[in-house]
């Protein structure tokens, strides 16, 4: 997984985990290996959530761009094929958006240049996402006569709404990095030179926060959209009374109360 050479690279830099997706010849097209690797890297940082363990986790793109969706040449050279393998590639991807979301940490996306297809998914699967200027967005599924995968489907409507998400999928037109965040696609949008570096402060300041706090804020709004007011409610009070316990609340009350700066430690 740390091979320079493998599809997918993880990395550790102080409290903050990268994912970096690397096949940037072919802008880091999706095949049934790189998404084995996404899946494996990703349930690497959830085995070393905990004590020691990372505290955000960033997900990026080798070379020119982010992800410019699934390796299509894949599905030309043996057409009456493309069935099973659509299915390796989205079993494997899937498995992993499902680690994503069980994670106890923030998940920032940062993205540049193509955004496409199973990248755009992914992107919106996260709980943050920093744009270079030079991105651009696309769901690309209906140029190819097919549907979305990677949860676009369910991440998409939440972020903009079930109108314009129907128009990004339909259309399959590609939006700008200022469209993207007009729309809410993406939280902020940066120079390109200064992505690593923006993308980098913010996944630290996520990581110097209140984690176990972080871990049920991100829960408790992904389930909100399943669960009645009556579950929302018992949820909100369970998360509050746990939080109550931990060292990072007691810092947090009394650094309040001394109007200081908190010193959270994740615990």
């Amino acid at each position: 997984m740390n091979d320079a050479d493998a599809p997918v690279l993880l990395s550790r830099e102080g409290d903050v985990a990268w994912i970096r997706l690397n096949r940037p010849a072919v802008l880091n097209a999706l095949d049934e290996r790189m998404a084995a690797a996404l899946r494996d890297a990703c349930q690497a940082v959830a085995d070393g959530q905990g004590e020691g363990g990372a505290r955000c986790l960033v997900l990026a793109g080798n070379g020119r761009g982010f992800m410019a969706g699934g390796d299509v040449a894949r599905f030309h050279d043996d057409p009456a094929a493309a069935p099973a393998v659509a299915t390796a590639i989205i079993d494997w991807l899937h498995e992993a958006l499902r680690i994503l979301d069980r994670l106890d940490m923030p998940v920032l996306a940062s993205v540049h240049g193509p955004v496409a297809g199973a990248g755009m998914s992914l992107a919106c699967a996260a709980d943050l996402c920093v744009a270079a200027d030079d991105a651009l967005l696309t769901t690309a599924y209906a140029r190819l006569g097919t549907t979305p995968d990677g949860s676009g489907t369910h991440s998409l409507p939440r972020l903009v709404g079930t109108r314009r998400a129907l128009e990004l999928a339909l259309l399959s037109d590609r939006v700008d990095a200022a469209e993207a965040l007009r729309l809410g696609l993406v939280n902020r949008v940066v120079p390109a030179a200064a992505l690593a570096d923006e993308t980098r402060a913010l996944a630290e300041r996520l990581a110097a926060g209140p984690t176990r706090a972080y871990a049920g804020i991100r829960h408790l709004m992904r389930q909100s959209w399943t669960a009645s007011l009556d579950e929302q409610l018992d949820a909100e009070r369970a998360s509050f009374r746990a939080c109550a316990a931990t060292g990072d609340f007691r810092e947090g009350v009394s650094a309040f109360l001394a109007k200081r700066k908190p010193t959270f430690q994740g615990r």
